[in-house]
């Protein structure tokens, strides 16, 4: 496997082109400003107000989607993925040019065929695996994250180094970037997102909570026993993978994590991981999701809105209130 690094990129394919970002949210804001940062000449898109003004403040001119369309050589589609593809048939369709750069940071709409560029544009992918916050300021302080970039159309015969050159902006190859497919990308995402990083971890929290609260504990005992220290082992884990987080506790926990974890991952949760896998690749959860959101979310706000009532959220936000240094946040309604 080929990782691509700072020496192997160079931002010279980008140099003469402008790079308009549509979308100023979590990947947008990162993307546009060090792209700028590194150089290259960068337009913003953002019809949320307050987004186009966070990139007003931040020096930016802010054009219509279409206009920034029209102009751009290199367009870079950040706007969620549930409106894409409206998106792509009515502002940026009608704009390109042969010759034309799409890029994406997730293969989403293109690997489910809700965007179907024309045959003159290269396609191409530059995935940064970390949200945009942090990408930016690990950039700032001269770091960066690993990206994943993938190639789905070579029109112009350089779309690898256009990808590298873009990765390289916004400073991917600082850490390293991995050749890989939207295809792959699109479905290890998914499933990562579902299985383990969100559903699955989030699931976990609030089983254990409960358990904990149920047999008569204080909650926040509990909340600080099965949310707060999440951050303390992952960063380990982060760190230096799971042998790593096992040698930096304690052999009690250590021996409980070896002899109960299988317990709590059984062989039936391995089954379930393999049934959402399937409905990914068989592209069942994105015919749900697109569904979803033609039909105004019924299922996505009813189930957001019961998990916002769980009582470890409303604990939480009184102990993360006790701790300054941690900048809580709260999500108002």
């Amino acid at each position: 496997m080929k990782i691509y690094y700072d020496k192997d990129a160079s931002l010279a394919p980008l140099k003469k082109k402008k790079i308009a970002v549509l979308g100023y949210g979590s990947q947008g804001h990162a993307h546009a400003l060090n792209l700028r940062d590194s150089g290259l000449n960068v337009v913003v898109a953002e019809p949320a107000p307050r987004a186009k003004k966070a990139a007003q403040k931040e020096g930016f001119k802010v054009l219509s989607t279409p206009e920034a369309a029209k102009q751009a050589d290199l367009i870079s589609i950040l706007l969620p993925d549930h409106i894409q593809e409206e998106v792509y048939k009515k502002e940026i369709l009608p704009n390109l040019k042969k010759g034309n750069v799409l890029l994406f940071a997730h293969g989403f709409t293109i690997h489910f065929g809700q965007i179907k560029p024309p045959k003159d544009v290269d396609v191409i992918m530059v995935a940064p695996k970390a949200p945009g916050h942090i990408e930016r300021r690990l950039f700032t302080e001269g770091k960066g994250i690993p990206c994943l970039l993938a190639v789905e159309r070579n029109y112009s015969g350089k779309a690898k180094q256009l990808a590298l050159a873009y990765a390289k902006g916004i400073g991917g190859t600082r850490a390293g970037v991995i050749e890989t497919t939207f295809r792959d990308e699109t479905e290890t995402d998914l499933f990562g997102e579902q299985s383990v990083l969100c559903g699955g971890l989030s699931e976990l929290i609030r089983a254990g909570f409960d358990t904990l609260v149920e047999a008569g504990y204080k909650p926040e005992l509990a909340y600080f026993e099965c949310l707060h220290e999440v951050k303390l082992i992952t960063d380990l884990i982060n760190e230096g993978g799971i042998t790593w987080m096992r040698y930096s506790i304690s052999d009690t926990a250590e021996y409980g994590d070896l002899t109960r974890g299988r317990r709590i991952i059984t062989g039936e949760t391995r089954r379930e991981m393999k049934k959402i896998l399937s409905e990914i690749q068989s592209g069942d959860f994105a015919k749900e999701w697109i569904m979803e959101n033609r039909v105004s979310r019924p299922k996505f706000n009813a189930l957001a809105k019961r998990d916002r009532q769980h009582p470890i959220e409303k604990v939480g936000l009184k102990l993360r209130r006790m701790m300054p240094w941690l900048e809580a946040k709260e999500l108002k309604d």
